[in-house]
């Protein structure tokens, strides 16, 4: 069994995705598009991507083409979604599925009219840290769990362009966080609280979003979560989680480049967290590839859905209005989940 895949978005994400299903023996990547691709031909050939587009419709258009990974702006995510499923192509795309719960869920609908499988592109759920976690909370080692804490925190805070067509912090940066307490808790989130400010630069302030942020959560199973993240953390990639229960706690640490730590009379030491998302998440960014292309040879549910896409959206609006009421915003009030 083989699989035929083109790549719609030839950015960082879009590049490394290639490298990551050129691992896979039973992947054959044979087209990426690109708005702007004249740049792009030694990078193909060492790739051996045998076509390369400015029109990413040449790739939906492609019978041979199994599967496409949609790696383009977010605004451009929902379309090429409903475009793709009514191609009969299945669908890998990055977070978030768009800016509204209202596109997304659009989207999943063609998609679950269509059947082809979309998987979202949430990293994290394939981290071998994380993964033991919610492992540990699903069998019981830590009995019912009562608190789940997230520390999510980049080194340097993107530019300022970025910052405006972001989505916001809410939506770009700690949706990964919100799907990452539905996935450990295996419980969904009821009721929001949010609190923001401006504290690394003025500028994400002047372009109306935060960089500093506090969120609390409810499940619907009674548990409660705390979230935190902020655009510079000035040590490396902060990336911690603990869920404490009934009968024991689960805490995942920072990695780092070793695990030594020296102690002296002077100082206890140890390196610092590794400084890029890429190098943290590198073995995540993997299995997520191959878990989408093994859901697809062996017609399994993949592992993050569309529907998961769609929660930790509604998560990340409820955030952004109790930030802007400054009380607490239950989902079922920012807008109800469709079944899908």
């Amino acid at each position: 069994m083989a699989l035929t895949v083109g790549v719609i978005g030839a950015g960082r994400i879009g590049k490394l995705h290639v490298d990551n299903l050129r691992l896979i023996p039973q992947v054959r990547v044979k087209s990426v598009s690109d708005v702007v691709i004249n740049h792009l031909d030694s990078w193909a050939k060492e790739k051996q991507v045998e076509v390369l587009t400015s029109d990413y419709r040449d790739i939906l258009n492609d019978p041979e083409i199994d599967a496409v990974f949609i790696c383009s702006p977010t605004n451009t995510h929902a379309t090429i979604i409903k475009e793709a499923a009514v191609a009969g192509k299945h669908i890998f795309c990055e977070k978030p599925v768009s800016f509204t719960v209202e596109e997304t869920k659009e989207a999943l609908e063609v998609v679950e009219k269509t059947q082809v499988k979309l998987q979202v592109g949430f990293n994290r759920r394939f981290d071998p840290n994380f993964r033991k976690i919610r492992e540990l909370v699903q069998n019981g080692t830590i009995g019912e769990p009562h608190i789940l804490r997230i520390t999510s925190r980049d080194p340097e805070p993107p530019s300022i362009d970025y910052i405006k067509s972001s989505g916001g912090l809410f939506m770009d940066m700690m949706i990964h966080d919100f799907d990452m307490a539905r996935y450990i808790m295996g419980s969904e989130v009821v009721e929001v609280s949010a609190y923001g400010a401006v504290l690394v630069d003025p500028a994400i302030g002047e372009a109306g979003d935060i960089d500093t942020a506090v969120v609390t959560l409810k499940f619907a199973n009674g548990a409660l979560g705390v979230i935190d993240n902020s655009r510079q953390a000035v040590y490396g990639y902060d990336q911690r989680l603990e869920v404490f229960g009934s009968k024991g706690a689960a805490r995942a640490d920072n990695n780092r480049p070793t695990n030594v730590e020296v102690s002296t009379a002077e100082h206890v030491l140890k390196d610092k967290p590794l400084y890029f998302f890429l190098e943290r998440y590198t073995q995540a960014y993997i299995h997520e590839v191959a878990e989408f292309v093994k859901a697809i040879l062996h017609n399994e549910p993949v592992i993050c859905s569309g529907f998961d896409g769609l929660q930790a959206q509604r998560i990340a609006e409820a955030a952004k209005k109790s930030l802007e009421t400054g009380v607490p915003v239950k989902l079922e009030e920012v807008n109800p989940a469709a079944a899908i």
